[in-house]
C-alpha cells in the first residue's frame, strides 16, 4: 500500500473550474478503490461545497501568519481532505484564481506559495499526524513550487507532477523571489528562473521526480515549439520522465444504461431506443422533429482553441446539406452573437444554447448522431469519451487526448473491429468539412454506423484503468 498525498488547488464536487477539479475528485478514489491511502490537500476558499463535518487538525505559524489545517472528508469516500486555512488568502468570494472581472487576484504567487510551503510542511510529516506519504502527487502550476521545495529536504518523499494544460504557468516577477522566502538556490535557469521571472510550473518540471501529463500525446506535443510555450526544451531534457496517462472518466455519471437525466436509457444492444432522446432533444431546443436527419451535437467552451472559428466556417455548407445542429457552450461574445444570428436565421437547423446546463448536455450525448470536437490542441478532453459511451460518434482533430481516445473509421478499422470516430489532421475549416462529409457518409450506411457506435459504447474510459497506471508509476518511484 502506497500513502499518497495529493496536493491541487480544486476538486470536484468541492470547487470545480475545470478538468483539474474532475481528475482531483475522481483520481484520489480510483486510488483509494486499489487499497491506496490517500489524502488531498487544497486551500480552504470561501467558496467550497463543504458537506459533513469540519475539524482542526493542527495549528502553525508560518511568516508571522496563524494557519489552521482543517480536516474533512471528499464526498461519497473515507478520503481525508486537509483544508489550508489563510483566511487573509482564501477567504475571497467566487472563483480560486480570478475577481469576478476575470482578472487575477493580485496576491497569487503569495496565495499558492504559502499553499506550496504548507503541502511540503506536511508531506514532511511536521504536522504531527504520523503520516508520512510514500508520493507526493502535484497538479499544475499552482502546486508547482512543492516539488522544489521538497528537493532541498532530506529523507523526502517522492513526486509526481501532472500538467493538465501547459498554456497556464505562474508567472510572476522575478522580485517576488524574496517576498515569497524561496530559497536562493532554487533560483536559476535551471530552476526557477524562466526569462527572469519566476515561474511556479517550472518548479514542477525542473525538480518532480516524474512528470505526468493528461494524454500520451500532448506528452509528445508539449516536447514541440507549437505546444511548448517556451519549456519544450526542458521537457525534451526531461523525457525520460515524462509519462502520458488518460484521464478517466465518471462512468457512473456518464452512462446511458442508468442516467437518469436522458429520455430512454440503452445499452450497446439497445442501441434502437437511443433515437427517442434524438427526438426528445428536437422537442427540448425547438428544432423539427425528424428521426432520420442527422444531427450534430457540440458542447464546448466558445473560443479559438475549441476550434469554433472552423466549425463556423463549415456552417455555410452544412446549412446546405440536410442536418441540424445542437449546440451547447459560452465563451467569445463575437462567437456567441453569430451562432445566435445563425439560429435565428435557419431556426429549423439551428438550435444555441448559451450557459451550461448539465440535463442538456447529457440530452445532446444521448440524442445526437455526431458530436463535433474540433481543437486546435486538448490536453486530454471529456467529451469524445462521452460521446463514444453514448454511442455518439466523435469528429475530432488528431491532437493531445483526442488522437489517442478516437479510433479513426477506414476499411481496415471497420474491419478490425476498432472504428469508433472520424478523426482529421489538420486544423483548418476544409479538413473539419471532408470530415463532417465523411461522417455523413457513414450515417447513411446503417452497418458501418451501428458497429462504429458498438465500438465507442464498448472502449473502457473508467478511471480504474488510469489509476492502475499512475500506481505502477508510483511504484517505480521507490525512494
Amino acid at each position: 500500500m502506497k500513502k499518497i498525498l495529493f496536493v491541487t488547488s480544486e476538486a470536484h464536487p468541492l470547487i470545480k473550474t475545470g478538468g483539474l477539479a474532475d481528475v482531483s475528485g475522481s483520481l484520489p478514489k480510483a486510488l483509494a478503490e486499489l487499497s491506496q491511502d490517500v489524502r488531498l490537500i487544497m486551500p480552504n476558499y470561501q467558496t467550497l461545497n463543504l458537506y459533513g463535518e469540519i475539524h482542526t487538525l493542527f495549528s502553525l505559524r508560518v511568516d508571522n501568519r496563524q494557519i489552521n489545517i482543517l480536516e474533512t472528508r471528499l464526498p461519497d469516500s473515507n478520503i481525508p481532505v486537509w483544508l489550508v486555512d489563510c483566511p487573509e488568502f482564501y477567504n475571497y468570494p467566487g472563483n480560486p484564481y480570478t475577481d469576478e472581472s476575470g482578472n487575477p487576484w493580485p496576491n497569487n504567487a503569495e496565495r499558492f506559495a504559502l499553499f506550496c510551503r504548507i503541502a511540503v510542511i506536511c508531506a514532511m510529516d511536521k504536522i504531527g499526524q504520523n503520516w508520512r506519504p510514500d508520493i507526493v502527487h502535484c497538479n499544475d502550476w499552482q502546486s508547482g513550487l512543492v516539488p522544489a521545495l521538497l528537493s532541498l529536504e532530506k529523507d523526502r518523499p517522492a513526486t509526481v507532477f501532472t500538467v493538465h494544460n501547459l498554456a497556464y504557468q505562474g508567472l510572476f516577477s522575478a522580485s517576488r523571489m524574496v517576498t515569497l522566502n524561496i530559497p536562493g538556490q532554487l533560483w536559476n535557469p535551471e530552476g526557477l528562473e524562466f526569462h527572469n521571472m519566476l515561474s511556479f510550473i517550472k518548479g514542477g518540471l525542473a525538480f518532480a521526480d516524474c512528470i505526468t501529463t493528461v494524454s500520451p500525446t500532448y506528452a509528445q506535443e508539449i516536447q514541440t515549439p507549437a505546444f511548448g510555450y517556451g519549456l519544450e526544451g526542458l521537457l525534451r531534457h526531461r523525457k525520460d520522465a515524462l509519462v502520458g496517462i488518460i484521464n478517466g472518466i465518471d462512468i457512473q455519471q456518464w452512462n446511458p444504461e442508468i442516467d437518469g437525466t436522458i429520455t430512454q436509457r440503452y445499452s450497446a444492444d439497445s442501441i434502437h431506443n437511443k433515437v427517442h432522446n434524438k427526438t426528445e432533444l428536437q422537442r427540448r431546443v425547438g428544432l423539427p422533429v425528424n428521426e432520420n436527419i442527422p444531427m450534430f451535437g457540440l458542447i464546448s467552451r466558445l473560443v479559438e482553441q475549441k476550434g469554433i472559428d472552423m466549425v463556423l466556417n463549415c456552417l455555410p455548407e452544412m446549412l446546405a446539406m440536410p442536418m441540424q445542429l445542437v449546440l451547447l457552450g459560452s465563451g467569445d461574445k463575437a462567437v456567441e452573437q453569430r451562432l445566435q444570428a445563425l439560429a435565428q436565421a435557419y431556426p429549423d437547423k439551428i438550435a444555441v444554447t448559451l450557459g451550461y446546463n448539465e440535463s442538456l448536455a447529457h440530452l445532446i450525448e444521448a440524442g445526437a448522431d455526431m458530436f463535433l470536437m474540433p481543437s486546435r490542441f486538448e490536453p486530454c478532453g471529456l467529451n469524445q469519451m462521452y460521446s463514444q459511451r453514448y454511442g455518439t460518434i466523435p469528429i475530432v482533430r488528431k491532437t493531445g487526448g483526442l488522437a489517442d481516445t478516437v479510433v479513426d473509421t477506414s476499411m481496415e478499422t471497420l474491419a478490425n473491429g476498432t472504428a469508433s470516430g472520424i478523426v482529421f489532421n489538420d486544423a483548418n475549416s476544409g479538413t473539419l468539412l471532408e470530415a463532417i462529409k465523411r461522417a455523413l457518409l457513414l450515417y447513411y450506411s446503417p452497418e458501418h454506423w451501428r458497429n462504429m457506435q458498438i465500438n465507442a459504447m464498448s472502449k473502457d474510459f473508467s478511471w480504474r484503468r488510469s489509476a492502475q497506471e499512475y500506481l505502477q508509476l508510483y511504484e517505480k518511484l521507490r525512494h
